[in-house]
């Protein structure tokens, strides 16, 4: 069965420093997590203008770069399931990448979303395709699994009859390159995310998930309501369905991950509710 665990991101403004962080990953193991999904620039220190970057995007990173990660994941019990990266690092030093991975225990890397891409130019995501399956061979050869997740820019259309994800998906060789789908963001970018991951099959490796919904409670000004992400179970997302077909293809892990938006403000309150949500899942 999959592991259930948290992208370290969601976490950011609990982890800033080693108490906050012991205690943090302690309240994930007690809700029922197994594991934790790390991500490069928060587990080494950063600069100014990426934490003035996430702060912007509403997505602060906090402290957490400054501490000792290994040492609180081998206290906390839970295991890594991936490592988040970027391209630029993997294309430069594959080697190194690999190595970091490995020592937390984990075999996949995985790119996410490219910053100040265009994902509505054919060739550029063609070129994309390309540099995923050098980056992927490279990182095969190392012993560790390329994966790519998807935001909500790659629905944008390249020409009338594909969307970017649709070029990533066809041109991506599977020995060297496979997914970890976020069905949040394709539900937010209107698509169909059960038939994304019906399409993806066993190549989806990882699975992110989120709910969607408004906390409006009580008469509204409006009857168009404002939607955001939501605790799991308690938004208006299919996940029962999409819980099923990630179980249907054997994903290592269902991974929950939340910007913002969160019950009484906290990350790991709202992580503590979700739990009771991944409690479906079989052990």
């Amino acid at each position: 069965m999959p592991k259930k665990a948290v992208q370290q991101f969601m976490l950011g403004t609990a982890l800033n420093n080693e108490t906050q962080a012991r205690e943090t990953l302690a309240a994930l193991k007690a809700a029922g997590y197994d594991g934790i999904e790390l991500c490069g620039f928060m587990i080494h220190p950063i600069g100014f203008m990426v934490k003035l970057l996430t702060k912007a995007a509403g997505m602060p990173v906090g402290k957490g770069g400054n501490l000792d990660w290994h040492k609180l994941v081998r206290e906390s019990g839970l295991a890594v399931v991936s490592l988040h990266t970027d391209l630029g690092s993997l294309e430069r030093d594959p080697h190194a990448v690999a190595q970091e991975a490995k020592s937390f225990g984990t075999r996949y890397a995985v790119i996410t979303g490219m910053y100040r891409f265009d994902y509505g130019d054919e060739k550029t995501v063609r070129d994309l395709a390309g540099r995923l399956n050098k980056a992927g061979e490279a990182l095969q050869k190392e012993g560790v699994a390329l994966l790519y997740h998807n935001h909500n820019c790659e629905l944008r259309r390249v020409n009338p009859q594909k969307r970017a994800y649709d070029i990533l998906l066809e041109e991506t060789d599977p020995r060297f390159v496979n997914f970890e789908f976020d069905s949040y963001w394709f539900t937010e970018g209107g698509a169909n995310a059960l038939a994304w991951m019906q399409r993806l099959g066993t190549r989806m490796k990882l699975w992110h998930i989120n709910d969607r919904g408004s906390r409006v409670s009580g008469s509204a000004v409006t009857p168009i309501l404002k939607t955001d992400s939501m605790e799991l179970g308690t938004g208006n997302m299919d996940l029962d369905s999409l819980l099923e077909q990630a179980l249907k293809v054997n994903v290592d892990a269902v991974i929950l991950e939340s910007h913002r938006n969160w019950i009484d403000g906290s990350p790991v309150k709202s992580a503590q509710l979700s739990a009771q949500y991944l409690q479906r899942i079989p052990k």
